[in-house]
């Protein structure tokens, strides 16, 4: 969606301090742990941006609460599973030697949304050390959150996605309906493949190339899943700026998704 598509169907600018009151509307408070997905153009025009938009997400849950966004890298994957776009075969051992190796402080977000990309380098911002799907937390337990991310099982119980769980996090849809937090479910269930995955990481100083077990992850029914929990929970979505947006309890999420994916 284009800005001028934004500002067109935008009654009036948003600010740090309206959002901060929505926010609250919807029940953030002080003090929580949230895992954040989000949509800068569906929250509608924001003086500040995604600066505004963070600074609203740190005044409601000040230094005591934890924000976890996920900052995930899919362009540093195995490039020989590529689709979109597949890349020519005699490409992959070029791509896999020379790609530099993941940088927590320098590797950007992919498909992530500006407000992720934002977050990742912000004052104060940890994040973990996964190659593909890297999260970055600040505040009160952004450390335990985002240490010792597992390369092996990258979504599952060696995440920061379960060290949210253990700290009884929310999950917050601000104008998506994408939720890595089902991924963990996913994990758990035993429902995804196993598969071998690769990348270039830092080994003694030096970039190399790795491979490590994993789950071949798939967000088919994850929509269907939400919905469901929503209906059961008798859950409604809250305004946010001009957007719906989900205030969910993860770990009621996550064990609800979990015996649901078992039992298909």
């Amino acid at each position: 969606m284009s800005e001028t598509d934004v500002v067109e169907r935008t009654v009036r600018p948003h600010t740090r301090d309206s959002l901060a009151a929505d926010l609250r509307r919807v029940g953030l408070a002080a003090g929580e742990v949230v895992v954040l997905h989000s949509s800068l153009s569906a929250i509608g025009w924001v003086a500040g941006g995604p600066v505004a938009v963070l600074l609203a997400l740190q005044d409601v849950l000040t230094a005591d609460g934890t924000l976890v966004v996920p900052t995930h890298t899919a362009d540093r994957t195995d490039p020989a599973g590529w689709q979109r776009p597949p890349v020519p075969a005699d490409w992959v051992p070029v791509i896999r030697a020379e790609t530099p190796a993941f940088d927590p402080a320098l590797t950007p977000t992919r498909s992530m949304g500006v407000i992720a990309e934002t977050f990742r380098s912000w004052p104060g911002v940890l994040r973990s050390a996964h190659p593909h799907v890297s999260f970055a937390a600040w505040g009160r337990h952004a450390d335990r959150v985002t240490s010792d991310h597992a390369l092996a099982w990258s979504m599952g119980d060696g995440s920061p996605l379960a060290r949210a769980y253990d700290l009884g996090a929310s999950t917050l849809l601000l104008g998506t309906r994408n939720c890595t937090s089902l991924h963990l479910a996913e994990a758990r269930s035993g429902r995804a493949e196993r598969c071998l995955q690769g990348a270039t990481v830092l080994r003694d100083g030096a970039a190399a190339w790795v491979t490590f077990d994993d789950w071949d992850y798939d967000t088919a029914g994850f929509d269907e899943v939400l919905e469901s929990f929503c209906r059961r929970e008798g859950i409604t979505p809250g305004r946010v700026g001009d957007t719906d947006s989900l205030l969910l309890e993860q770990r009621a999420l996550v064990d609800y998704a979990t015996e649901v994916f078992r039992s298909r």
